[in-house]
C-alpha cells in the first residue's frame, strides 16, 4: 500500500484561518462546512446517515447494490478513485463488482483525513489480496492532480457532496477533474435530488437533534483550535429551504446578543440576538441540469439512475 501526503496538518491550520477569517467577518457570516468533521463531526455524520429522516445513505446504497455490476460492465474499470472516501464503506460494493468482474488492479482513495484514510486503506489492502491500493491525503478541490496516471480509471464522487459547492465552484471542480482524466474515462457521481420541502427538511433537521449538535460542532472546532470562545449551546441549529437555488441552508441562529474573541485570529466578533451565520448549503438537483453542467465541463452521460423512490441519483458519465 503505499500514501501520498499532499495536505498536512499545517496545511489545514491554515487552510482554517483563512476561511474563519473570511467567514467570519463577511457579511452575513459563514463557515464552509468542511469544518465540521473532526473525529467528533465525523462520528456524528455517522448517526446522521442512520436516521430514518436521513434517506440519501440508504437510497444512494439501494442504486449501488442494484447497479454495481452494470456499472462495472459498462466501464470495465482498472482503476477506482474515490474522492472524499471516509470509511469507503459502499466503494466496496464496487470494489466487489469490478474486481468480480476481473478488471480491478487498483484502488485510489483520497481524503483530508490522514488517519481515517490509513485505516480505510488498509482495511481494503487486507480484503482485496492483489489490488494495488494508493492512498491520497488530500483535498478534492486542491489536489486531483494527485491522481496516479493511467488508462481505465472511474472516478467514484458519492454521496452528494457536490451538493456542498457552490455552482462556480462546482464549474471549477468538474472542468478541473476532467482536465485530469483521459477521453473514455468515467465519472460516477452521487446527486440527491429536487423533492418536497418537508422531506428536505426533516433530512436536515432530525428530531432527535444529531445534526443540530453536527452543526454545532463547527463552533467546537474554532474554539479548540482556534482559542475562540463561542458559547455553543447558545446557538440554534436551522435548517432552511431556499426555492430559488434549490438547496438546504444551515445556518446557526445566536439566541442572544453576544461577544465572541477568537483569539488564534486576534478576531473580535459580535453577534445580535436572532443573527445567523451559514454553515452549509446542499444543493438538490434535476436530471438535466447535472446533464448540462457535466456537458460544460467536457463530460457525457451515460447512464441515470434513481432509487425506487426517484429521491437520489448515480450518474454516470465519460470524459469526451
Amino acid at each position: 500500500m503505499k500514501t501520498d501526503i499532499r495536505l498536512t496538518e499545517a496545511d489545514l491550520a491554515r487552510q482554517l484561518r483563512a476561511d474563519a477569517l473570511h467567514g467570519l467577518t463577511s457579511d452575513p457570516k459563514w463557515l464552509p462546512p468542511k469544518w465540521f468533521y473532526d473525529a467528533t463531526g465525523s462520528k456524528l455524520f455517522e448517526r446522521i446517515t442512520e436516521l430514518e429522516e436521513y434517506y440519501p445513505t440508504r437510497a444512494e446504497r439501494a442504486i449501488l447494490v442494484e447497479r454495481a455490476s452494470e456499472i462495472a460492465r459498462i466501464t470495465g474499470a482498472k482503476t477506482l478513485v474515490e474522492l472524499g472516501s471516509g470509511s469507503s464503506e459502499k466503494t466496496r460494493l464496487l470494489l466487489d463488482a469490478l474486481h468480480g468482474h476481473g478488471t480491478l488492479a487498483r484502488f485510489v482513495p483520497l481524503d483530508v483525513s490522514e488517519s481515517a484514510l490509513r485505516e480505510a486503506a488498509h482495511a481494503i489492502d487486507d480484503e482485496y489480496p492483489g489490488i494495488d491500493v494508493h492512498a491520497i491525503v488530500g483535498d478534492f478541490t486542491s489536489h486531483l492532480d494527485g491522481i496516479p496516471a493511467g488508462d481505465g480509471r472511474m472516478v467514484a464522487f458519492l454521496g452528494g457532496t457536490i451538493g456542498n459547492l457552490m455552482p462556480a465552484e462546482r464549474a471549477e471542480f468538474f472542468a478541473r477533474l476532467r482536465a485530469v482524466l483521459h477521453h473514455g474515462e468515467w465519472l460516477l457521481l452521487g446527486t440527491d435530488l429536487v423533492k418536497d420541502r418537508a422531506t428536505l427538511i426533516d433530512a436536515y433537521d432530525d428530531a432527535a437533534g444529531v445534526t443540530a449538535e453536527f452543526n454545532r460542532n463547527v463552533l467546537r472546532v474554532l474554539n479548540r483550535e482556534l482559542d475562540a470562545d463561542f458559547p455553543v449551546d447558545e446557538f440554534d441549529h436551522v435548517a432552511v429551504w431556499d426555492d430559488v437555488n434549490e438547496w438546504i441552508e444551515m445556518r446557526l441562529r445566536a439566541t442572544r446578543d453576544m461577544a465572541v474573541r477568537v483569539r488564534a485570529l486576534g478576531l473580535d466578533l459580535t453577534f445580535a440576538r436572532g443573527e445567523q451565520m451559514r454553515t452549509e448549503i446542499s444543493a438538490k438537483f434535476r436530471r438535466e441540469g447535472v446533464q448540462e453542467e457535466l456537458e460544460q465541463a467536457g463530460f457525457a452521460v451515460s447512464e441515470w439512475w434513481t432509487d425506487r423512490e426517484s429521491r437520489f441519483a448515480l450518474t454516470l458519465a465519460t470524459a469526451t
